[in-house]
């Protein structure tokens, strides 16, 4: 199968790092739910000093895992 790339037109909207506080504002999920997703392993993030960040390429990865599920 071959990858998926994120369409050419949604790039220029993404941020390269989200904090997680911003995801619910993205994602129709509560701050306390998307903590729920990092820890049990289903929405990667990653962490600079002691901020933690969310890629976008993680939010791709969360929705492309969502849509083979539901497959």
């Amino acid at each position: 199968m071959a990858e998926e790339t994120i369409p050419a037109a949604l790039v220029g909207q993404l941020k390269p790092l989200y904090k997680i506080s911003e995801l619910p504002g993205i994602l129709p999920f509560s701050r306390s739910r998307i903590y729920e997703m990092v820890r049990a392993g289903r929405l990667r993030t990653v962490t600079e000093h002691s901020a933690r960040f969310v890629p976008a390429s993680a939010l791709v990865e969360y929705l492309t895992l969502l849509e083979k599920e539901a497959a």
